[in-house]
């Protein structure tokens, strides 16, 4: 798979591509966020796609690279990107991870197997699953399911969009 690879420079930003959708592709507002190491490593990238008019996000796509401490989460507790997106939607009620489920899904000739989490929040839609350089890429939806079509929105974004300065 061309798209889930290391960068073998170093950008300014992350250095692992960024599975995400395409901003052009988004009627709404996007937001990045960097989480950076004190190294000064990049130790992942979450998107925020907002289609509410500024009144919270629809959905957050993150990309964690293997020992980022945000994918360290203990048992039953939400994902990093669950998290960021009940904070962002101001909603502080306590959301804890019920099952996981494990289904095959196809993006483009691939194969991926993603992780479908259900949490006590019926309205929140989450999904993960490994690319094969080892990073976590996790979808958190407010109020609408992700369905398969997504998987074939998602492409690597260029290093530029996430370029400090």
């Amino acid at each position: 798979m061309s798209f889930l690879r290391r960068r073998s420079a170093t950008p300014a930003g992350p250095d692992f591509d960024v599975l995400a959708m395409d901003p052009g592709d988004w009627p709404g507002n996007l937001g990045a966020g960097l989480l950076p190491a004190p190294d000064g490593t990049c130790q992942g990238v979450f998107l925020r796609y907002d289609l509410f008019g500024g009144r919270g996000p629809a959905m957050i796509i993150g990309n964690l690279p293997e020992g980022s401490p945000a994918r360290d989460v203990p048992e039953g507790e939400v994902p990093f990107e669950v998290a960021q997106l009940l904070l962002a939607l101001e909603n502080d009620e306590e959301v804890t991870v019920v099952g996981t489920e494990d289904v095959p899904v196809m993006q483009g000739d691939n194969l991926l197997i993603v992780r479908r989490i259900k949490l006590s929040e019926s309205r929140i839609s989450c999904v993960q699953f490994d690319r094969s350089d080892n990073v976590l890429v996790t979808i958190a939806a407010w109020d609408r399911p992700i369905t398969d079509d997504l998987y074939a929105l998602l492409k690597p974004l260029p290093a530029e969009l996430f370029q400090q300065g």
